[in-house]
């Protein structure tokens, strides 16, 4: 398998073949899930890491947890706002490996409030496909603070805690495709 280090050359998101969502804990018993189905994204690096850089734009409407009260109530104010911030961003400072871990820390915007955050992320894999682009896999998880990015819809419940908990994970599982 190919080493972290010794990719270059520009890659981009294959969307149809990338996940990009989160998980929260509602009313402190159960988690629900959720995802975005519009997103972009390049990653460009020379060998050895030089000068990589990551950056990843999410069309904040194309919110979906399977619920399309659920997915129009966090489109709204409470949540994501997208009539006045329609995307999600993230744009890397900092990318090191590992071994089999790329470790990407960069500004993520939500909100109009950018935050550093730091994602490891597991080498899957690199493979030629049947159509003879070269795909690189990767997953990686964050957990971050809703709050941080003032997402502050609280509502308490009676027996303790908060209808929608603060932390969430950002779960990624990348699959990208080398430019020709």
């Amino acid at each position: 398998m190919a080493n972290l280090n010794t990719l270059s050359g520009t890659y981009t998101l294959d969307p149809s073949h990338t996940q990009i969502g989160f998980i929260a804990r509602h009313a402190m018993v159960t988690k629900v899930r959720g995802g975005f189905t519009e997103f972009e994204g390049t990653a460009s690096t020379g060998e050895n890491l030089k000068d990589a850089k990551i950056s990843i734009t999410i069309k904040a409407d194309s919110v979906d947890t399977r619920s399309e009260d659920r997915d129009n109530h966090i489109r709204g104010g409470d949540f994501f706002d997208v009539e006045n911030y329609p995307e999600i961003t993230f744009e890397s400072t900092d990318v090191t490996a590992s071994g089999e871990t790329l470790s990407v820390t960069g500004d993520l915007t939500i909100k109009g409030t950018s935050k550093p955050v730091t994602i490891d992320f597991d080498l899957v894999g690199v493979a030629v496909d049947p159509y003879n682009n070269e795909r690189v896999g990767l997953e990686g998880s964050v957990v971050v603070n809703r709050k941080d990015w003032n997402i502050d819809f609280d509502v308490p419940l009676k027996t303790g805690g908060l209808l929608v908990s603060e932390k969430i994970t950002l779960e990624f599982e990348i699959s990208a495709i080398k430019n020709a």
